[in-house]
């Protein structure tokens, strides 16, 4: 709207994010010029190219995350986008995706699925779409910052030391064997067993280095653990056996396992014990270090919850660990382990 200044009409329009001022002796002209700016903006528009569309982004987020993130974040994420495109079509621009859309979208999959699965969905498209602001222009605000879902999470049942070993005797192969018990001396993850190389397997010194994802650029970076003599034995012992560079490789095609989702609930149908995961192995190992009176910071340290300090102050408390992982049960000694364990247990070679 035009406005008078020192007894002129000032004309202004917005034109490529900043505005235009043009002076003129009456009110009328400066009018008709924004009416003609305004007109002139929309023929632009018209000519422009259109903006990209979901599925571009889509693509593009996707090839930044194959390299940025481990396969099964990858594929979370590849599956959200596939999920969304049935009810959004990937070919609209990206200007057209509204809260309106994300928040119709979410709501079916917290209907069909979960309250968990929908804000996982959620969590995953807004880094989706941040990315697409920083790097291809996408419109702010960011239309997948809606509101979260009401959840009903379980807490993942955490196995008796008896129940482990029952389960570790149903284990159809040595290897693993070998394998839960590394993830019973280890505290390990699950992916970090599972990409485990022999070159990490330090038998001259007595450790293990287990590679994570613990910096936001993606990057993995590796922390030495002390092997325990029972968890030395069963690796030297499985060494002996492989021919692979890789500790526990798939016999099916001799590369490293992705996941292995059935396989601990047929173990426990075996076991005839309560079901748990692999994850919950490593709550046992801390419930256990915790009964025996091992102080927090040797549990957190051998968690590796969190970066407590540099690697090389890590390397320093690495001997004072040792005495910390000795309380983990022997195989052999597993019907002592039901009550509170006690210090100071030894450990024995686990033979096969």
């Amino acid at each position: 709207m035009p406005y008078k200044r020192n007894g002129k009409w000032l004309g202004q329009a917005r034109l490529n994010n900043k505005t235009v001022r043009k002076t003129f002796q009456t009110k009328q002209e400066a009018k008709a010029w924004e009416v003609e700016q305004k007109k002139k903006l929309k023929r632009n528009r018209k000519n422009q190219t259109p903006m990209v569309c979901l599925l571009d982004w889509a693509n593009a987020y996707l090839k930044y995350s194959e390299t940025k993130f481990v396969k099964k974040t990858f594929e979370e994420k590849k599956s959200v986008f596939k999920r969304l495109f049935k009810q959004v079509p990937s070919s609209n621009e990206v200007d057209s995706l509204t809260r309106g859309k994300i928040l119709s979208f979410l709501h079916d999959e917290y209907l069909s699925r979960s309250g968990y699965a929908a804000n996982k969905d959620r969590k995953n498209l807004l880094a989706a779409w941040n990315w697409g602001m920083k790097y291809m222009g996408l419109p702010s605000p960011n239309p997948c910052d809606v509101d979260r879902f009401p959840e009903e999470r379980q807490k993942q049942p955490e196995p008796s030391v008896t129940d482990f070993w029952k389960v570790f005797e149903k284990a159809a192969t040595d290897q693993d064997k070998v394998m839960l018990l590394t993830y019973l001396h280890l505290a390990a993850r699950r992916s970090e067993i599972f990409r485990l190389c022999w070159r990490d397997v330090d038998f001259a010194n007595s450790r293990v280095k287990l590679f994570t994802r613990k910096r936001k650029d993606g990057s993995m970076e590796g922390d030495w653990l002390p092997m325990t003599d029972d968890l030395y034995s069963a690796l030297l012992q499985h060494k002996q056996d492989s021919d692979s560079e890789w500790v526990f490789p798939n016999p099916k095609n001799g590369i490293p396992y992705f996941e292995r989702n059935r396989w601990m609930p047929k173990l426990c149908i075996k076991a005839k014990v309560k079901r748990f995961g692999l994850h919950a192995i490593r709550h046992l190992t801390a419930s256990i270090l915790a009964q025996a009176g091992v102080s927090m910071i040797d549990i957190q340290t051998i968690l590796r919850h969190k970066n407590l300090s540099t690697t090389e102050k890590y390397i320093r408390r690495l001997d004072s660990l040792r005495p910390a992982l000795r309380v983990l049960p022997s195989r052999k000694k597993s019907h002592q382990m039901e009550p509170p364990i006690k210090k100071g247990h030894n450990l024995k070679a686990v033979t096969f």
